[in-house]
């Protein structure tokens, strides 16, 4: 049966790769064509799609814990010792991974596949139909989705890599990166890779600290990626919650207002997007605050904005750093942001207005669509 197995999905790949080799002329006839063949290739040989996301998960697992065994890698995803084993035997004969005494480990050849197999089970799953329906609700440029398939525990890890390959593109000699601090731009700055050259390029956060964890502080993130780009970075060492009365004067200090100075020259921002509670309690507030803000119709923020459904700001803080307004000038701005529970955050504080990019998942994205009234139903896989 797994030799069977092998033979479908070689003759599927083959397929596809015949396909797109005839049709990489003519991109609107490749899409259609790529989904008549997943059609067609769910009716031929059905257990693909079991398949292939199921070894999807499990280079996945490798990369994220290499190195690490058979019976870890089992419980991690929830799968027998036995399945585990024949499918490791899969990526070794085609050195995908490397299995040594300490532990299976994804090799080049394995992280080169892992990002063309993102793309396969993109198309699988049909997800440029979502990312396209999500950029029309939102009127934002482009909407990029990590794929349902992920274990919800990876879900902002698989986020930051996406990013972090998003921003790696993007970024150029001469460019000023702003970025704003939480879980998510930690886990961007994590799943950065390291650049093999030195570049032209500086990094500063894009607002002051909330005093919270140093990890996924603004500070810590921006000078994380930084050096992952192998560029320079100036620091903000400045509470974003600071009382109005104090900001005048400590802004004249001469590494602050040097740092505030680059940031207002920024044109590229990464930043997330919070929902109103959280973000409220992360910010300090006392309970009846969060409940009068809650009741005034709050449900997300940004850059110590909060935004009722509607996409309207009811509540804003003091802070030092880069403001909605400033985001206008900015000519790229990318958020970051996943998990069900930030559907509505995300509708609140997204706009063309504000952002060209958004990077989300696409558990999220099909709650985001329900939420503004439509059908986000999977037309190739469930």
């Amino acid at each position: 049966m797994k030799i069977a197995a092998d033979l479908n999905i070689s003759f599927v790949f083959g397929c596809i790769g015949t396909i797109l080799f005839r049709l990489d002329k003519n991109v609107p006839a490749r899409r259609l064509n790529m989904n008549k063949l997943f059609k067609i290739q769910q009716k031929i040989v059905p257990e693909i799609v079991k398949t292939a996301q199921q070894r999807y998960n499990i280079l996945r697992g490798i990369y994220y814990n290499q190195p690490i065994g058979r019976r870890a890698l089992a419980r991690i995803l929830g799968l027998s010792e036995r399945t585990i084993r024949n499918d490791l035997e899969f990526f070794e004969k085609n050195a995908f991974i490397t299995i040594t005494p300490a532990g299976t480990q994804i090799t080049r050849i394995g992280e080169e596949f892992l990002i063309e197999l993102d793309e396969y089970i993109k198309e699988l799953r049909d997800i440029s139909y979502l990312e396209k329906r999500l950029e029309n609700i939102l009127g934002i440029e482009r909407v990029k989705l990590v794929n349902g398939a992920v274990p919800a525990g990876d879900l902002k890890a698989e986020i930051g890599r996406m990013a972090s390959q998003l921003l790696q593109q993007e970024i150029k000699n001469g460019d000023i990166l702003a970025v704003t601090g939480g879980t998510t731009l930690a886990q961007v700055a994590s799943e950065m890779s390291y650049s093999t050259e030195s570049r032209d390029v500086t990094v500063v956060p894009g607002r002051g600290g909330l005093g919270e964890d140093v990890e996924i502080q603004a500070n810590t993130i921006a000078a994380k990626i930084a050096k992952k780009l192998g560029g320079s970075y100036h620091l903000l060492h400045i509470p974003d919650n600071m009382a109005e009365e104090n900001i005048y004067h400590i802004i004249k200090e001469p590494t602050i207002k040097k740092t505030l100075e680059i940031l207002k020259r920024a044109n590229i921002l990464i930043h997330g997007v919070g929902t109103a509670e959280d973000m409220a309690g992360r910010r300090g507030m006392g309970e009846n605050e969060i409940r009068d803000l809650l009741n005034a119709g709050a449900v997300g923020e940004a850059f110590g904005f909060y935004f009722n459904s509607q996409g309207e700001i009811i509540y804003s803080t003091t802070s030092v750093g880069l403001n909605l307004d400033d985001l206008q000038a900015i000519n790229k701005v990318i958020v970051v942001a996943g998990g069900e529970n930030k559907a509505e955050a995300i509708i609140s504080a997204v706009s063309s207005k504000y952002q060209d990019i958004l990077i989300t998942d696409e558990i999220t994205a099909r709650k985001i669509i329900s939420l503004k009234g439509g059908e986000a139903e999977n037309r190739l896989a469930n």
